[in-house]
This record gives C-alpha cells, structure tokens and sequence, in this order.
C-alpha cells in the first residue's frame, strides 16, 4: 500500500480522502442502486465505493450486516481478489486452510464399514500463491463493509429496505426507477443503473422478466454446523465419505479449530417435491452421519446451524434487461441469475467473480472512458462462466452420490481421480473468457505461453527493483479500475537507450497516439488510467535503477515524487520467464484487464498494437 503521496497524515493509510461532494448527495438520485447485501452485491459496492465521482447505493431487506452466513468455501482465486481490495491477510488469519481432502469408501473385507482410500493435495503447486480456506460468509461481509467504510464514498448500506418494483424509461437522465418498502414507507430512488444481487428469489430479476431456467431438484441433502466428539480420524481434513449402503458426507472443517460442516446425504425427492415437505428435523440429519461413519462413534453436542435443501440447477439466459433497440440499465448478478449445489463451493465465489467483472465496466461508462456497449459483455462472459458451473456442479452432484462399492457406482479411485483433475476449476482458476472488444485473441500466445489470453493473470514471485523486497508480481493488480500494461524485457540491457524497451517507453512517454497520453485526464497522475509497469531478466543488483527510464519511475501527485514501485526482477528461486513461458529473446507486453484477466499479450517492441488495443476499449 502506498501513501503519504500527496503528504503526511497520521491514522490507519487504508482511510482514503473523503469524496468533495460527500455532504452534498441525496438518496433518491444515485448513478448505481444495488439491491442485496451478500457477496455479489458487496463486492460490487466496495469496488464502486472506491470512485469519488460515482454515486452509490447498497440496500438491503434485512435490518443490519449477516451473522451467521451459509457459504463458507473460498476458492484460490477469490483470496487473489480479496488481495486486490486489501483485506486476504484478515481473511488469511481467522481461515481453516483446506491443505489436503481424504477419501472414505466401504471397507472391501466388511462394506458396512468405511475405510480411508485415499488422500490428495487439496491445491496442486503453484496453482495460485493463495489456498483454499474456510470461513464463515459473514466474516467476509465484514471484510467487504470495512473496505467501504474507509473508501472516498464512506459507504454504508441502507439496511431495512425491501425491493418492491422498478419502471425503465430510457429517455431520462436517471431511466431506473425503484420502489422500496421502508418499514410500510415507500421510498423512491432514481438511478442511472440497477444492479439485482438479491438472491435466488429476486424480486429484480422478476422485475425485468428474467426467469431461473434449469432442471427440478431430485435429491435432499441436509448440511449442519455442529461441535461434536468423534472418533473418526479425519474430522479436521476435508473429507468425501461414500458408504455402501447408508448414503454420503462431506466434511468441512470450519475455523477456529473445533466446528466441522457436513453436507449429508438423505432422501430422493418425488417429481415436484420439495425438501422442506419431507420436514426432516436435525435429528434424523445426525443419525444418517452416524450410520454413514460406522464403525467411528459421532456424538454432536452443540449445533450452531443447519438447514435441509435439494440440488437444482438453474440459469437465467441473460443477466441484464437489455433490448435490441435500448442497452442495459438493469443488471442481476449472484444466486439472482444461477442457481446450483452448495458441495462444490463455488456459489459465492462465482457470485463474487460476476460482481468484480461488473463493476469496473459500470466505472469506465459512468466516468466517460468506455462508451455504453461495454457493459454488453458482462452477461456475455458471466453467463458462460455461470453456465460451466451448472454443468460441472450437475456433474459433481452425480459422482459424489454414487455409492462407492466398486460395483454399482464408481470405484474409489476413479472417483478421487476425477476431484483431482478438476482441482482448476474448484480452485477457480480455469475461467477463460471468449474474444471480444475487451481481449485480443484467444488461448496461449507463444510470447506467453503460462499468461493465456482471456484467462486471469498468473501472479508469480519477484523482486522489486528499488528497494530488493520479495513479493508476489499479481499483488500489484489493486481493485480500483485501472488497467495494467507489463513489459517483460528481452535480454537486452534495459538502461541502454537503444533496447526494444527503452524505445516503447520513450513511443508511450511523448507519441500523440500513445494511450498513456490519450486516455489520462489533465493533470491526473501519469499512472492514473493505464498503470504501466515492467519486470526485467538481469538480477535486481545488476541494474542501476537509477539509469532506468524515466517512464517507469513517474512523477506523481502535488509534489511530484517519484513512483519507485513500478520496476521488478526475477525471484532467484522462481524466475518468472521460465515459469510462465515468456519469451526471453523477444520479450512481450502484458495488457491486464481491471479485473487481473489478460486482455492481450503483444510484442514488446510494437508499442501501436497496444495503442490500437485501447482505443478500441476507451471512448475518443
């Protein structure tokens, strides 16, 4: 975190400046409404919040922040973008780390036991810099609310406000307008969008007649948060546990060192029944655990939550009211536009994964940089992504509610086989967006092999040039709209005038047609639109950083000091070039998305194809 930039002042650095026009804002009229605060809504407030010119309002039904969450699995990727808002080292902390699941099966000499068969490194190395962990959603609201708190908006959420309905009229300045239900008031906001994060009952999604479309539930399975005295051995490992006969768990161990969550398995549903008709009571949740661990004794005393539910899954074809005739205006994000299983820990994540995609996109039309069409590609690319997890969860379902006897449903091994293999995906790493307005080409680059085009941008280890710290390259990608070019430097000498690097930072520095130039306000910070940054092959003590090119130590703020942030070298024991197959003869320039994806991969020395890259994203 950098600070002190504009001057010194004391108290906690993350506290940004407060908006100018803070005192000045009404609630009826705002640029962004969005209804529901759980993951996706609050993970768009607090990117949004972080505008000082973007007018924001979060309202909820509820009358004050979740206590007790549902979701608790947080996938790699989602901690590399808790990383870019501030707060992975909290989430880090207070988390269980899933390092390692075990798998459980009938025991072949006695099948009414269960026996260990296997075990797995939950995230393969080098998968993602961050692990997969455990924590209560609530905890991660906590985090998001304090990101918002400290932001130029001062965010608060308008707890108590009940969605009632919404008209679109396209002519108007502010064409959204929404009816709240404030404790039996109506209250009336105008807004310039409306983003639906409330749920898989949302009354947003309704609103613009959008439908769930996707197939019924056939399966009730009950979940429990519970303190229990066991003697099953794998009680604090996160565990598949397929019995013979009596049906399948699996264990999450929860933070704090005691709590463990089972998903268990209970009832096939008849066509059109519900879970909740069958009023299964905790009671007959905790036997079925006891009869599916036999022969280990599981004595719950305590339980801290539980619900039954059925599997089902459901998306809605568009995630936005857009017509052929008028763009979108109203956007629904989150369980509102996908609905699915809760066993392969993805619901929040990808609901979080849709909001970061969205609000970056909602910042550049709002403030001028992109023009309205841009926000067609957020239900372009989130659709599809929501459409892969109803596949894969449709999928996992059906495997992991096999029996497991080697005979009439898959043998241990095949099944622990096909976990493995999708450890990308669980992970949250395998998303790969289409070409579009927003990337240039698709897949590998032969300048990047390890950086695929549309895919998000592998963080590995390096050094920071100017004062030798170690450090992860993607913990550079912060939250707060820019876009991001790096250039990885041949071999060549990069202080030496004549380099394919030096000449690049010399066309971006002073060329009209550069997009440092042409998209940076007046008087903004050089580094204010598109952050331009550069990792060189040489070790960090053999470069003069001071013999550097002046492009890559900017000049910034009301003193004009300079940025000794913006220049690396390769980690000695992890050099990135060999790790992500960059190529070292010719070097490259990464163009990274606001949302850490790779937008395009370019030869180092073709400063135009990165200019014509912009300009096809930025407004004139």
């Amino acid at each position: 975190m950098q600070f002190h930039l504009n001057g010194f002042r004391v108290g906690d650095p993350s506290t940004q400046p407060a908006a100018p026009d803070l005192a000045k804002r009404t609630p009826d009229q705002v640029d962004v409404l969005i209804v529901g605060c759980g993951p996706a809504g609050l993970t768009l407030a607090a990117q949004l919040a972080q505008f000082p010119d973007i007018h924001t309002m979060i309202v909820d039904q509820k009358s004050g922040p979740l206590e007790v969450g549902q979701a608790d699995g947080v996938a790699c990727r989602s901690i590399e973008m808790f990383e870019a808002f501030g707060f992975s080292e909290k989430v880090l902390k207070e988390s269980y780390w899933v390092n390692e699941t075990t798998f459980w099966g009938p025991d072949p000499q006695d099948p009414g036991r269960i026996t260990r068969t296997g075990r797995i490194q939950d995230v393969a190395d080098d998968l993602s810099e961050m692990p997969h962990v455990i924590l209560n959603q609530a905890r991660i609201h906590d985090f998001y609310l304090e990101v918002m708190r400290a932001s130029p908006n001062r965010l608060e959420p308008r707890y108590e406000r009940a969605f009632v309905d919404l008209t679109v009229d396209h002519a108007a300045d502010y064409p959204v307008t929404v009816t709240l239900d404030h404790n039996g008031s109506a209250e009336v906001v105008r807004a310039k969008y409306v983003v639906g994060c409330d749920g898989a009952r949302s009354g947003v999604r309704s609103a613009i007649g959008a439908q769930l479309i996707g197939e019924a539930a056939n399966k009730a399975w009950g979940v429990m948060d519970v303190l229990v005295d066991t003697g099953f051995p794998d009680i604090r490992f996160k565990s598949v546990v397929r019995s013979a006969e009596q049906g399948n768990i699996l264990i999450i161990p929860r933070e704090g060192g005691y709590m463990v969550r089972l998903y268990v398995e209970m009832e096939t549903l008849a066509q059109g029944e519900r879970a909740r008709d069958r009023n299964i009571t905790i009671e007959e949740l905790i036997a079925a655990a006891q009869r599916i661990l036999h022969p280990y004794h599981f004595d719950v005393k305590e339980v801290a939550w539980w619900s039954v539910y059925e599997i089902g899954q459901r998306l809605c074809p568009a995630f936005d009211n857009a017509t052929e005739t008028h763009p979108a205006t109203v956007f629904i994000a989150g369980d509102a536009c996908h609905t699915h299983s809760p066993k392969a820990g993805q619901g929040m994540n990808v609901s979080m994964g849709d909001a970061f995609n969205l609000g970056w996109k909602l910042a550049m039309v709002l403030r001028g940089q992109a023009p309205a069409p841009l926000l067609a590609t957020y239900s372009a690319e989130r659709q599809g992504v929501a459409q892969e997890l109803i596949d894969f969860d449709r999928h996992w379902a059906k495997e992991f509610s096999e029996r497991g006897d080697g005979h009439a449903g898959r043998d241990p091994q095949a099944f622990q086989d096909y976990f493995k293999e999708h450890g990308r995906y669980t992970a949250g790493v395998a998303v790969r967006y289409a070409p579009s307005i927003l990337q240039s080409g698709d897949g590998a680059n032969p300048l990047a092999t390890g950086q695929p085009v549309g895919m998000r941008f592998h963080s590995a280890p390096v050094i920071r040039l100017w004062d030798g710290r170690p450090m992860q390259l993607g913990h550079c990608l912060k939250a707060d709209g820019r876009w991001r070019v790096i250039l990885f430097n041949d071999a060549a000498d990069p202080t030496a005038p004549i380099s394919r690097l030096w000449q690049t930072c010399d066309w971006l520095a002073q060329d009209p047609s550069s997009p440092l130039l042409r998209h940076t306000p007046a008087g903004a910070d050089p580094d204010a639109v598109i952050d331009l940054r550069a990792v060189f092959q040489q070790p960090h003590r053999s470069i003069a950083a001071e013999a550097t090119h002046p492009l890559l130590t900017p000049r910034k703020g009301r003193h004009g000091l300079a940025d000794t942030e913006k220049m690396f070298c390769p980690d000695p024991g992890f050099d990135i070039f060999d790790r992500r197959g960059l190529d070292r003869q010719s070097g490259c320039a990464i163009l990274l998305r606001p949302d850490q994806y790779v937008a395009a991969v370019t030869p180092l020395d073709a400063p135009e194809a990165i200019a014509a890259f912009f300009k096809g994203v930025f407004a004139p």
